[in-house]
């Protein structure tokens, strides 16, 4: 298996900042420590091109990103601030996941450490966003005429308005969604399928309601699933609102590898958040989703 990944996914923060920037670098290593991946199995991420980005960015937004003239106002609603090192993060994070999405095609499954970042939207970041990987990699895969129907099982707590925004309204791509009805982002925009939690949703509620609207993805008959497996559902999570175990959420990506490995279409794979304290269980939450996967793909156990 091809797992993408680049020390360059992690840039030095402000001391006190809220995002834990740091969890990227300890995913990688626990995958290793837990025999979960192997070194061979990790391939380096490589930046994206400016072409790309434009895909499903705007021109002003692009250079403001990569020249640093972006209004104060919408630095502030990406959440970082800007330094080049940012710049490499955000092009390195939307390379990888290509190079996921191309790798998912040829072999069938593969993962990006990092990414899923929903809330870009076509002229602004926001939420820990500056560019869309996974909107821009789908729209570069129509580009070069790879696929030609795609969908996204977006499984963050939060709503992918950025997804929505970007590529909402076309009849080839299927965006589900399923988060937390009173989360951010507060003003939504709307997918294909939204399917909105109440507060406190335990895993057999979860489970049930992901079962019964999976299905509606695969009518859409897509060449490939864009999965964005964020853990902020977990109890513990301390911007999630949602109460899921550690065992529930695996037995939710476990569902959804199943589905899509039964019927032969490739998965890429993102991230997506995980903010629980302390930070190492959205680690282990992560972990456990790729246990998930080796398990469904390559019938690997782990304890």
């Amino acid at each position: 298996m091809k797992v993408f990944y680049s020390d360059r996914y992690t840039i030095e923060l402000p001391e006190g900042h809220r995002f834990p920037m740091q969890k990227y670098k300890m995913l990688r290593q626990a995958l290793l420590d837990v025999g979960v991946l192997s070194e061979n199995e990790l391939y380096e991420a490589e930046l994206a091109t400016r072409e790309m980005v434009l895909l499903a960015h705007t021109e002003e937004y692009v250079d403001g990103v990569l020249h640093n003239t972006l209004p104060r106002i919408i630095q502030r609603r990406i959440g970082f601030p800007w330094s080049e090192k940012l710049v490499e993060r955000s092009l390195v994070t939307v390379g990888g996941a290509y190079l996921t999405a191309c790798e998912a095609l040829e072999s069938g499954i593969s993962g990006n450490l990092a990414g899923g970042t929903h809330h870009a939207l076509p002229d602004a970041g926001e939420g820990f966003c500056v560019f869309n990987d996974q909107a821009i990699a789908l729209l570069q895969l129509f580009k070069e005429r790879k696929i030609e129907r795609a969908a996204i099982v977006d499984l963050d707590v939060h709503q992918g308005n950025g997804n929505s925004a970007i590529l909402g309204g076309r009849d080839d791509i299927f965006i589900f969604s399923m988060h937390g009805a009173k989360n951010y982002p507060f003003k939504k925009v709307p997918s294909t399928l939204d399917v909105e939690l109440p507060d406190d949703t335990s895993d057999d509620e979860y489970l049930t309601i992901l079962e019964n609207n999976l299905p509606a993805v695969f009518k859409s008959n897509p060449d490939i699933i864009f999965y964005q497996a964020g853990v902020d559902p977990l109890r513990e999570d301390t911007l999630g609102r949602i109460s899921m175990t550690k065992a529930g959420l695996k037995e939710r990506d476990r569902m959804v590898f199943k589905a899509c490995f039964s019927r032969g279409i490739p998965v890429s794979m993102a991230m997506g958040g995980g903010y629980a304290a302390p930070i190492e269980l959205t680690v282990q939450q992560h972990v456990e989703t790729y246990k998930a996967l080796k398990e469904v793909y390559f019938g690997e156990s782990f304890q």
